[in-house]
């Protein structure tokens, strides 16, 4: 009995562990890993990221973010560019936001056509949801194919590259 009992006493600490870290994982953060090349050059096909599921829920999502979002029942990651209240335009490959122009470093490419918040069918961001699009706009299904994201099919944001190795570091 008493080597029963030493040996439950032995592996407490181990299941604790276990425990943390499936706490861990299912709500603070996890591993994702990219798939495709909608986010080229800032991310790549194959990268693992860290997905933070905390932030949301202290602060706003805020516009350029790159964040994780379930869409059909898949995980895709995208950069945030429009926020409720927002008129998102992309005309001849300048971003627009509420008249203003804004420059994207961050883009492969061209886009491959215009687009329009309006094109989705309204004026506006309506509240509570987002426009996603991928920093390859060539290669990318966002928010110009299924519209706009629900603020709750938003999981995280994603800005440190853990691997490969060489991609190391926080992306912007």
């Amino acid at each position: 009995m008493d080597k029963l009992k030493k040996g439950f006493i032995e592996i407490i600490p181990y299941v604790l562990i276990i425990f943390i870290v499936i706490l861990i994982k299912s709500f603070i953060v996890s591993p994702i890993k990219v798939n495709g090349s909608s986010m080229y050059p800032t991310l790549q096909d194959g990268d693992v990221m860290i997905l933070d599921k905390v932030s949301y829920k202290f602060n706003d999502i805020k516009r350029f973010d790159i964040v994780v979002a379930k869409w059909n029942n898949e995980y895709i990651i995208k950069r945030v560019i429009g926020l409720p209240g927002d008129n998102v335009e992309i005309k001849d490959n300048i971003l627009y936001i509420n008249g203003k122009k804004y420059k994207e470093d961050y883009i492969f490419g061209e886009s491959p056509e215009d687009f329009s918040t309006r094109l989705l069918g309204r004026k506006v961001v309506p509240s509570g949801y987002y426009i996603l699009l991928g920093d390859n706009r060539q290669d990318s299904i966002d928010s110009r194919y299924f519209g706009f994201i629900s603020k709750n099919n938003i999981i995280g944001k994603s800005k440190v590259t853990l691997l490969p190795v060489v991609r190391f570091g926080i992306k912007k």
